[in-house]
């Protein structure tokens, strides 16, 4: 069907309109391009503020004895009795998100993720001037790993119950629910635990081998053990901690877990037979058979895929192990490409303001992750000087760092609702974070006891905003169509939680070096 046609008009007033409308339309597109490019200026991001703010998270999660250099000063002390009913000291830690449980699984990957950012972006961590804040998030997690691996098969899973922890809302410093703590051994294995802290404690390990070689050494010995245990007595460990199951299911198995945590270890030790594993393991336990969307504390896939494709670089590897660590990298190009929405068949959906989404209870995190494996895959691109391949359409490195960055400047503000998501950053952030600390006046302020159901009645159903930020937390998120609601019952998209946060550490310290790149240098390409 045509639409209406005009006939020309060779009449000179119709020429005449039809010239000032000509140039009323030009002035228009002049005004546009002022417009959105002063729009442009205005929603330019301070990165290394934003890498601050991260870190400071971290403190505000904390658990145990804080210490004198305690930056968040609404947190006190809390769980100094953990462990004590089972006989072991299990002070210290992170709590997961707005509760107060222990979470051993999604605690491993906020250690193991943070410790990746400082492997890979170490310099512009450290140029940003939070390089000994990022040691001390990653040590505040591996000094608790080390005190729940309490032997070689014994591995201290979880430390408070979800069940009776979400019936009460009390800051973290009253707490008078259950500590009970749950574990893993040989007669209750866990090894999707036990390979994510394996991973983690290798990690860190990596970060902490010049400055602190005795303590990096020490978390090596550590993980090698965990791993061997994870190896040799197999099973999920949500089936050993029935406590678990509605909060930190292992839905993908223990098998990616096996494989990330002997990728870790080949990368930490350089001993052999830990590549050999990821390598002989790779067809049985899925790392070159499953092409995945998502990246997160439960599926590891996508991660030590990407991890693999980086050993291509190596002359040695690839000429051992060339034809498999190539599956892993068409594997690794699959979940890239359907970021960037360029696979044939699956990609990851997006809202209409261009976020990635992947589930509606916490995407966020899914976002992050997403951001952070673009990130490395691109710099992977530049540094072997090849473009990525999405069914027959080249990408260069650039675009897919461009796109990562697009994620990170929606999660800033540059979304539909103009708010930040990084809560305490920029001018309009969430206020009523689910988050138990945070939305009850500080024990430092008021020493009052709260009870149970007492900051449920008084603080948990308040309209007014919390009485202390939780800076650097990164919440749930919007909808699938960009619509976020800041209300402290609304947990989907307002609670916030360390593997969120995690992740965005490293890449907020890559754009951060950008940014300052192109104010010393306009003519600097973005992604160079």
């Amino acid at each position: 069907m045509k639409g209406p046609q005009i006939k020309n008009n060779k009449n000179p007033r119709f020429a005449f309109v039809k010239q000032q409308q000509q140039q009323h339309c030009l002035l228009i597109l002049i005004s546009i391009f002022i417009n959105v490019s002063a729009a442009a200026t205005a929603t330019a991001f301070d990165y290394a503020d934003a890498l601050s703010k991260s870190l400071l998270y971290f403190e505000a999660q904390r658990s145990g004895r804080l210490p004198y250099n305690q930056r968040v000063t609404w947190r006190d002390h809390s769980g100094l009795t953990d462990g004590l009913e089972q006989g072991v000291d299990l002070v210290g830690g992170y709590y997961d998100a707005g509760d107060h449980v222990k979470f051993g699984l999604p605690m491993a990957f906020t250690v193991t993720m943070l410790s990746w950012g400082v492997i890979e972006f170490r310099e512009q961590i450290a140029a940003a001037g939070e390089l000994e804040h990022a040691f001390e998030a990653i040590k505040w997690g591996a000094d608790y790993f080390i005190k729940a691996h309490t032997s070689p098969n014994v591995l201290w899973a979880e430390v408070g119950d979800g069940d009776t922890d979400h019936y009460c809302w009390q800051r973290p410093e009253d707490m008078t629910t259950s500590r009970h703590a749950y574990k893993i051994d040989e007669n209750n294995p866990g090894s999707d635990l036990a390979g994510e802290t394996a991973a983690a404690m290798a990690a860190a390990s990596i970060v902490f081998k010049k400055t602190n070689p005795h303590y990096s050494q020490l978390l090596l010995h550590h993980a090698q053990q965990l791993f061997e245990f994870g190896d040799k007595f197999r099973g999920k460990y949500d089936e050993s901690v029935e406590a678990v199951k509605s909060y930190y299911a292992s839905v993908s198995g223990y098998m990616d877990e096996l494989l990330w945590g002997a990728m870790w270890l080949s990368k930490a030790t350089d001993n052999d037979k830990y590549l050999q594993y990821v390598i002989n393991n790779a067809d049985n336990f899925g790392g070159i058979g499953w092409a995945i969307t998502e990246f997160s504390w439960d599926v590891k896939y996508a991660g030590l895929q990407v991890m693999a494709s980086k050993l291509l670089a190596k002359e040695q590897h690839k000429k051992q192990y060339g034809h498999i660590l190539e599956q892993y990298r068409l594997k690794a190009e699959y979940y890239i490409c359907s970021c960037l929405n360029k696979n044939n068949g699956s990609n990851v959906d997006r809202t209409r303001g261009g976020l990635l989404y992947i589930r509606p209870w916490n995407n966020m995190q899914y976002v992050s992750t997403a951001a952070f494996l673009l990130t490395i895959y691109s710099d992977l691109l530049l540094d072997s000087n090849q473009p990525l391949n999405c069914n027959g359409e080249i990408v260069g490195h650039q675009e897919i760092l461009s796109f990562a960055k697009s994620q990170v400047d929606y999660i800033l503000g540059s979304n539909p609702m103009n708010m930040s998501y990084l809560v305490g950053y920029g001018p309009k952030y969430p206020t009523r974070v689910h988050h138990r600390g945070a939305s009850i006046v500080s024990y430092r302020e008021n020493k009052g006891f709260i009870g149970c159901t007492q900051g449920y009645d008084n603080w948990y159903s308040r309209v007014d905003q919390n009485p202390n930020v939780i800076v650097g937390a990164l919440v749930g998120g919007p909808d699938w169509r960009d619509n976020f609601m800041d209300q402290r019952n609304n947990y989907m998209q307002t609670e916030a939680c360390t593997y969120n946060t995690a992740p965005l550490v490293g890449v907020f310290a890559k754009l951060s070096q950008l940014e300052e790149q192109r104010n010393s240098n306009p003519s600097l390409v973005a992604s160079s």
